[in-house]
């Protein structure tokens, strides 16, 4: 019953981060829902990047995420931009930040996010997971943001097109796994 009502609350938190605000009203978050064995799969691509990249904590979350019932996971296209030219980006243009995307996946595939990336979109997505948490929370589930799943899930390719991604993944238990963690 508790994997259900944990379940039906990720589903709850993904549609409270698809009606957050968004700059210009333009939408470019991506969301998926994973539990059982999404999760597992999830919780290995954290090990293997975790053991591969020398990143302890990886290895710390994946075990976090192996105990959860359920994880949302949002991305931002990275394609997209506010169309407002503003330079947050670093850019003085849109345009020249899109054709500056493109080298920077080919060079350093390595990395765990890829940018330039449209500094409006990016406080689009922080908002959806500020509005995803706040409906774990209201629903009484334990949820962390974590930047190492959603690194895996970008490496899995679980969120087209996006090159930034976090996870929040839930628990329903008397105490909560996310927190008094070991280093």
């Amino acid at each position: 019953m508790t994997q259900k009502a944990v379940e039906m609350v990720a589903e709850l938190m993904a549609l409270s981060a698809r009606t957050a605000p968004k700059g210009r009203g333009q939408d470019s978050i991506v969301i998926r829902v994973v539990a059982e064995n999404e999760l597992v799969e999830l919780s290995k691509e954290m090990r293997r990047l975790g053991e591969a990249r020398g990143i302890k904590f990886f290895l710390r979350d994946a075990g976090n995420l192996e105990k959860s019932d359920a994880c949302l996971l949002l991305g931002c296209k990275a394609a997209d931009s506010a169309g407002l030219d503003c330079g947050g980006c670093g850019y003085a243009t849109c345009k020249e930040m899109r054709d500056a995307q493109k080298p920077f996946l080919e060079k350093e595939p390595e990395k765990s996010f890829h940018g330039p990336n449209c500094v409006i979109k990016m406080a689009d997505l922080g908002i959806a997971l500020g509005s995803a948490a706040k409906t774990a929370s209201l629903h009484n589930v334990d949820n962390r943001v974590m930047f190492s799943a959603g690194v895996a899930a970008l490496s899995l390719n679980w969120l087209e097109g996006c090159r930034v991604a976090f996870a929040l993944p839930l628990k329903a238990s008397g105490k909560s796994i996310f927190f008094d963690r070991p280093n």
